[in-house]
This record gives C-alpha cells, structure tokens and sequence, in this order.
C-alpha cells in the first residue's frame, strides 16, 4: 500500500476510491481530516474530472468522488461541512459536479452524497463566488439526479446568481462546458427542465 504524505496525495486517494488507503492515511496523519489546500498545490484530478482550489478539503473530494462512506468517515472526524475553498464553492458545490456519460459520474451516487452533506448540516443554498449555488452548478453540469435532490433538499430554484440567471435560465442555455452537447447531457437537460418546471409552478 502506497503512503499518502500530504493532503494533496489524500484527494488523489480519495478519487481514486482507495478507501483503505484513505483510513490507514487518516489514521496516521489525523491533521489530514481538516487540512486546507494551499494556493501553489491547486490541481486538477482526472478520475472525477474535478480542479481543486486552495482552501479545498478532503471532503470536498470525497464530494466530488461521490463518495457517502469515505464522507461520512471525514465528519465523525471533524471535517467541516461548510469549509469554502478560495472560490467559495463548499463540498456540496462539489458533489453538484458533473460530466453525464462520463466513467466516474454515477447519478445515484451524486444524489446519495448531496443527501448525506445536506442531512449533515450542508446548505443548499449556499452561495460561493458570484452567488453561485450548487443548484446553479448542478443545473450547469447537467446533473438531473443532482437537481433533484437539491430541489428536496429546500434548495431556491429561484435563487439568482450574481448575473440575475436562476437555475431555470442556466437549464435553457449553452452551458460552455465540454460534453454539454453530448446524448447524455441533452437528455439530462430535458429533465432538469422539468424538475425546474414543477418546483417554480
């Protein structure tokens, strides 16, 4: 078993899916639980498609690995469910990311981890850099399964960002991601726009 040194090594982990890897590294290094990644250590992580900013945890990671077990771990460790990294995106912005028809995105898993966060204090309606909520981001990366489990969750399909778009808005335009063209993306736009359309009725 590789050694996770830092808490760079500890998202890569996390990504992965390498949950014993992640427990023994936790054990070892309990400061990892509530480390913050520092601005020269920002990376992109292909396994879930996800950049990390300064100021991100290992919950954000396990929010964007869409992974309910290893979360649930880092908060009965202590782990900040509201920590904000330099962009202000907090972990259920992060599970509210996405690509459709990607390897790692797995719909019932996203659901089931903005569910957890939300349960463990998470807002859904917090706001990060230009009052982007994980609604609006959901809604942008074309997650349905994400959408709907903000709408249960309480999230303000009304909310605007710091544009004046609401969620319904972002649902009908071009969201400039890579994929947003794709089947998949276009079939989870159909339903996002009848998830909005029901909870703005």
């Amino acid at each position: 078993m590789a050694d996770v040194e830092d808490l760079a090594g500890m998202l890569v982990a996390i990504a992965a899916g390498d949950r014993a890897l992640v427990r023994a590294a936790l054990d070892a290094a309990p400061s990892l639980v509530t480390s913050r990644l520092a601005r020269q250590d920002e990376f992109f992580i292909a396994e879930c498609a996800a950049q990390v900013y300064e100021g991100a945890t290992a919950l954000h990671a396990a929010a964007f690995a869409y992974d309910v077990e290893t979360a649930r771990e880092l908060v009965s460790r202590g782990a900040a469910v509201r920590a904000r990294d330099r962009r202000g995106a907090e972990p259920l912005h992060a599970a509210a990311s996405g690509v459709p028809g990607a390897p790692h995105w797995n719909p019932v898993s996203q659901a089931a981890v903005i569910e957890y966060l939300v349960d463990a204090g998470a807002d859904p309606d917090a706001a990060a850099l230009g009052r982007v909520t994980p609604l609006h981001r959901a809604v942008r990366n074309r997650c349905s399964a994400a959408v709907g489990a903000l709408l249960r969750a309480g999230a303000d399909p009304r909310s605007p960002t710091g544009r004046g778009s609401t969620a319904s808005d972002l649902a009908r335009r071009p969201t400039g991601r890579g994929g947003a063209g794709s089947a998949a993306a276009k079939l989870e736009q159909r339903i996002i726009l009848s998830l909005l359309g029901e909870a703005t009725a």
